[in-house]
């Protein structure tokens, strides 16, 4: 493959890898009772996923090229089947704390190829597109991060208490 080829395949995952985003934190979100700071934060960051979805799929039209349909549905799926494996966890909010965290660090990770991608091919578009969306990202990591003794703390405050709800 060319390095234009490898790029748009990379491009093509990031636009799944956004909707598996959306999709898991939307669950997330959704399921959230008692922990207000940490749904708050989520719900910014769909918005922010969404954006990120638009942002991605310009930089796929430029190239006269269309996102794969089945990575994005393989990426719902996958969220899916990450939020039911987490509904059943007794310490739900804290695991799904800390897959949130570890998804944003691959987001990460993910962005930072793509802009030396993007370098090498010349996109200098793409470059400031994925840069722009890695800053997001790299927000959310560390709020997560910042926050997750808070929300351990509030779960074990919960789990402590007698007829008090703690996992969602």
């Amino acid at each position: 493959m060319t390095h234009e080829e490898n790029y748009l395949a990379w491009v093509k995952d990031a636009h799944a890898m956004e909707k598996q985003a959306e999709s898991m934190l939307e669950k997330q979100a959704a399921r959230l009772e008692h922990y207000p700071d940490l749904k708050a934060r989520i719900e910014q960051h769909i918005d922010e996923t969404r954006q990120q979805q638009a942002m991605v799929q310009s930089v796929i039209d430029r190239y006269d090229t269309s996102h794969s349909v089945l990575k994005d549905t393989v990426g719902k799926l996958t969220a899916f089947g990450q939020a039911m494996g987490g509904m059943l966890a007794d310490d739900e909010v804290v695991k799904g704390a800390i897959s949130s965290y570890a998804f944003e660090n691959f987001e990460i990770a993910n962005y930072t190829a793509l802009i030396a991608a993007a370098e090498l091919i010349g996109d200098t578009e793409g470059a400031r597109v994925f840069t722009e969306i890695r800053e997001q990202e790299v927000a959310m990591a560390d709020w997560a991060l910042n926050h997750l003794p808070d929300v351990t703390e509030q779960f074990l405050t919960r789990s402590a208490a007698p007829g008090v709800e703690a996992k969602k």
